[in-house]
């Protein structure tokens, strides 16, 4: 892959990747790991893609199954804290951030990739490998607990 191109991908969609990873699985190292491995399968493969939009897709799709093979790690601590440093605009929505960061990787993974990069199920489907019913249902299941820790109704 040429390194300008590898450069210019870089810093387009370095903070998407590094948002989606971060949403997933609650720790910065981690996040950075897993937006590192996914630029570094985009050498390994050099794909070509139509436009931008299926190179944005590809990249947060390589994001986010390395996201869900790190999650799935034996040595895995699922302890990490919720960070300061985590992207908010202000206390209403480090409230939602929080709130979503006590939900379960699949349900964050969900509402990260439908409401943060604007998704559709059907692309969101694609990119994780479920089915688009499935999709559908953890994202309603996902609304559902989120909408019960912040009226304070789960703990």
């Amino acid at each position: 892959m040429d390194p300008n191109r590898l450069e210019y991908l870089v810093n387009t969609y370095e903070t998407t990747l590094y948002r989606a990873a971060l949403a997933i699985l609650r720790d910065a190292h981690e996040a950075e790991d897993a937006v590192q491995d996914a630029f570094l399968r985009c050498i390994e493969k050099a794909p070509e893609w139509e436009s931008p939009a299926h190179e944005k897709a590809w990249l947060l799709r390589v994001t986010v199954n390395g996201c869900k093979s790190r999650l799935r790690s034996p040595w895995r601590r699922r302890t990490a804290p919720l960070l300061d440093t985590y992207p908010a605009a202000g206390p209403e929505e480090q409230t939602l951030l929080e709130a979503i960061g006590r939900l379960p990787a699949k349900d964050r993974t969900v509402l990260h990739l439908y409401y943060y990069e604007g998704y559709q199920t059907a692309e969101i489907a694609e990119m994780t490998g479920w089915r688009e019913g499935t999709v559908r249902s953890r994202l309603t299941r996902a609304r559902a607990r989120l909408g019960a820790l912040l009226k304070g109704d789960l703990q």
